[in-house]
């Protein structure tokens, strides 16, 4: 089944906010991280359910009526 566009776009959000997720989680596992530490809490926040919702809005787009 091919992909609807919107689905992709969404999944591509997803994938960029999973690697932001991942990102500051090392950042703050592993010392004083570079954007401080409320900054990359906040991306913290903000990417974690942002990947989760993104990626449940790739795969409803995507599922067949």
């Amino acid at each position: 089944m091919p992909m609807k566009p919107l689905a992709g776009l969404f999944l591509a959000l997803a994938c960029v906010l999973g690697i932001a997720a991942t990102g500051s989680v090392f950042e703050l596992a592993y010392g004083e991280p570079d954007l401080g530490l409320q900054t990359t809490r906040l991306i913290l926040g903000l990417s974690l359910p942002g990947t989760v919702a993104a990626l449940l809005a790739a795969i409803r787009i995507n599922k067949p009526a």
